[in-house]
């Protein structure tokens, strides 16, 4: 089957998730790296892509170039592009290109603020072409098991959901004005919020998920644990479901002693499961009255969808980068019109914004409770 042609705009060298995107989007031979505007700095970009094996014609200065020559290109123009670049550059870059008539995978935050995210959903809507957001750890195989189980029923209507994104890399204040911590808690670059809209609303958009259900209020409390930081470094969030459910927020950047620290758990009527992506090929469900049972990737009778997103053998683990790398499986199959899993989409990313704003206002009032959907789909 022919590769299809991929671009990135950002992610260049020395990059946190540049790396991840191009073993994750290559992973399969579903694309090709074929143009990329990698770097603010041009000369440095151009030569790093060309490094990377782009040619020289397709490594580009900056994206506008690169959306100028790749729209003018035709037939072997990009079926692909992905958006790895500073948050307050996702809207801009990801309403040109799918104007342009593109398939945009944005990093999140995908927006800056609502009404962004509510533009961006329109755009893509007009387009008719796809508009994901790198929800990644939603697309472990696992996490899809997980997901199916709920939906059939297994554990019957979801009560509670608990989860936490808590990591202690931040936590020295000695290291409070290292560059790649510090603009994480600026305004100017990071937006209204600090960790709960880096960390948290991977775990929010997690238990949405799962459960197949939205969230529609919540009440927040933000505490900035180090004085120099002006927005929140821990945020506790709780939350009601459109459908019922309830849910537990924790997110955190000082919890010392933390490494990576996602994880779920899903309550309903009959039974409970839990995940984490730290041990990420296991589900651990316990029907109740019975004991707690460990659900392995990779072994006998689980879903379609864990089935076809599983690599290696059981027993051998499977990483961040090829939950990355199921995206594109997702976004490839999307984009040659074949059966795909659920891609996390410019609605997700609207969503989660909408969800950073509430969290915003509520922490602000002492943890009123406050809407959380976006104005355009209450």
């Amino acid at each position: 089957m022919k590769r299809l042609n991929w671009g990135m705009i950002g992610g260049g060298e020395g990059s946190q998730i540049g790396p991840a995107h191009r073993l994750g989007a290559q992973a399969d031979g579903n694309f090709r790296l074929a143009a990329g505007a990698l770097d603010a700095d041009a000369a440095k970009g151009k030569a790093y892509a060309e490094r990377l094996g782009i040619a020289g014609d397709r490594a580009y200065g900056d994206w506008r170039g690169m959306l100028a020559a790749e729209a003018a290109r035709g037939e072997d123009s990009l079926d692909l592009v992905t958006v790895a670049t500073p948050n307050s550059t996702h809207f801009e870059i990801t309403k040109a290109f799918l104007e342009a008539g593109f398939n945009v995978l944005c990093e999140k935050p995908m927006t800056m603020s609502v009404e962004e995210g509510e533009e961006i959903v329109q755009v893509a809507k007009a387009s008719g072409k796809i508009c994901a957001v790198n929800y990644c750890y939603s697309a472990y195989p696992m996490v899809r098991e997980m997901r199916a189980r709920v939906a059939a029923g297994e554990i019957g209507k979801v009560r509670l959901i608990v989860t936490n994104f808590s990591h202690g890399h931040h936590g020295d204040a000695a290291d409070a004005d290292n560059p790649r911590v510090r603009w994480r808690y600026d305004p100017a670059m990071a937006g209204v919020s600090g960790q709960f809209a880096d960390c948290g609303i991977h775990a929010l958009h997690m238990a949405s998920f799962i459960a197949g259900d939205e969230v529609e209020k919540l009440s927040a409390d933000f505490a900035s644990t180090i004085s120099s930081r002006e927005l929140e470094d821990d945020a506790m969030v709780n939350f009601r479901m459109s459908g019922g459910a309830i849910g537990r927020l924790w997110t955190s950047s000082v919890a010392i002693g933390r490494q990576h620290g996602f994880d779920i758990q899903v309550f309903g009527e009959t039974g409970g499961f839990r995940w984490a992506s730290e041990q990420p090929n296991q589900v651990l469900y316990t029907p109740v009255g019975k004991r707690t049972q460990i659900m392995e990737k990779g072994e006998a009778g689980l879903s379609d969808d864990a089935q076809r997103l599983s690599r290696v053998a059981i027993a051998h683990p499977e990483g961040f980068p090829l939950a990355v790398a199921n995206i594109y499986v997702d976004l490839a199959a999307s984009i040659r019109g074949d059966a795909a899993g659920a891609l996390p989409s410019a609605e997700d990313g609207l969503r989660s914004m909408a969800a950073v704003y509430a969290a915003v206002r509520s922490a602000g009032a002492n943890g009123a409770w406050v809407d959380a959907r976006p104005p355009m789909f209450r």
